[in-house]
């Protein structure tokens, strides 16, 4: 096995500013992206407890005001979400003895800042960390192809050579069904859960519709609806917001879905070798799903919201991306062709007509060699998409 690596976080900077103004510093985010490591690099100081250690939890929930006080300078709480009733007293702590340090990591979305924004409001900075960067692991990278890329993921595990693609993601899936389906659902039936995950993947990159996914898991909508919000929760996907300043304006409404890593979609389409990506019918949506989860990485790790949008009209116009930042837009087209066309730019120089706030800039972001910055329409390759920000 080849040495692991630590590969440093773009978002290692903004936790640094925020650690000057914050006696708490939770980063949430999904199983093996690196939350643990990154932490443990910055902040060496602090001993760690998990919560997913029986004997820890146990401890922390019998008596949790020991439990937290073991160290006077503060502590490192891995899956703090396990034991909730942590924040009531850490809030106590940190208001008498601003000094003190606590920072917590969760993999479930939805039981942390729940519990964040009732017992921790105002006094914890709160960041998501994603799986990495195509700008971060550039070095990890630079010597794989597109349908490499692509079918390996971007899991810190595998950019630091600790781990294999087909060895990861049957692991972290299993996993996954196991014990976080189980607890945040109750599910007895994780076949079924499973089959779910796949009918979400091969619905990458287009309009979400619960209906048509309960038809053919033979449940209601409101069923699958609930699923869903377990899997954004547990940061395996997202849904893109559809863009629009009018809210009585023709556009569409219903969100697009993506998974938050296309290495995990491979695995969840069957996919079993980047030649048979290569092959597959959905390498173009797996290549978009690339693209658009670089965009929504580079806003999270700036510690800020997604704000990452599509826009689709009535009559079927549709621009891929918008990003908006300090009220402007950066709008992209996504291909995964390796051959650049010029009617690639079609709706691009249409969007302004679609829109009023102010574009920035627009781009073309694809599979080929061929760049070109100098006009309105910038062309890019997929790996440099950083440029535009």
């Amino acid at each position: 096995m080849a040495q692991a690596i630590y590969i440093p976080r773009r978002l290692e900077s903004v936790i640094k500013e925020a650690a000057q103004y914050f006696s708490v510093i939770s980063v949430t985010g999904p199983r093996q992206s690196g939350k643990s490591t990154m932490l443990k690099h910055l902040f060496p100081q602090l001993p760690k407890y998990s919560m997913k250690d029986l004997h820890v939890r146990e401890f922390a929930e019998q008596d949790p005001v020991a439990f937290l006080n073991q160290h006077k300078e503060g502590m490192f709480i891995d899956e703090v979400q396990k034991v909730p009733v942590l924040l009531d007293y850490i809030q106590g702590i940190v208001d008498d003895d601003p000094s003190r340090r606590f920072v917590l990591t969760g993999s479930s979305n939805l039981e942390l800042l729940q519990g964040l924004t009732e017992s921790l409001p105002g006094r914890a900075g709160v960041y998501e960390l994603l799986p990495m960067s195509m700008e971060e692991t550039a070095e990890q990278i630079a010597d794989k192809n597109t349908n490499q890329l692509l079918y390996d993921g971007l899991y810190p595990a595998i950019c630091a050579r600790k781990n294999v693609a087909h060895l990861l993601y049957p692991a972290y899936v299993k996993t996954y069904l196991e014990k976080d389906v189980r607890d945040l659902l109750r599910i007895k039936d994780q076949m079924q859960f499973l089959k779910f995950m796949k009918l979400c993947a091969a619905r990458i990159g287009s309009l979400f519709n619960a209906s048509e996914v309960a038809m053919e898991l033979g449940v209601d909508s409101k069923t699958v609806s609930h699923w869903l919000s377990v899997l954004q929760a547990s940061y395996l996907v997202t849904l893109l917001p559809p863009y629009y300043e009018n809210i009585t304006k023709r556009v569409v409404k219903t969100p697009k879905l993506y998974f938050n890593d296309p290495g995990l979609a491979c695995y969840l389409l069957d996919i079993e070798s980047p030649k048979q990506l290569a092959l597959d019918k959905m390498r173009g949506a797996i290549f978009e799903n690339l693209v658009v989860m670089e965009c929504i990485k580079h806003r999270f790790n700036q510690g800020k919201e997604g704000n990452v949008f599509f826009y689709r009209d009535s009559n079927g116009q549709e621009v891929d991306i918008l990003v908006k930042e300090e009220g402007q837009l950066t709008a992209i087209e996504v291909k995964s062709s390796m051959t650049y066309k010029a009617d690639f730019a079609k709706t691009l120089k249409m969007l302004p007509q679609w829109t009023s706030t102010p574009i920035v800039r627009r781009s073309v972001v694809y599979g080929g060699d061929f760049e070109n910055s100098a006009g309105d329409i910038w062309v890019l390759r997929y790996d440099h998409i950083n440029q535009l920000f």
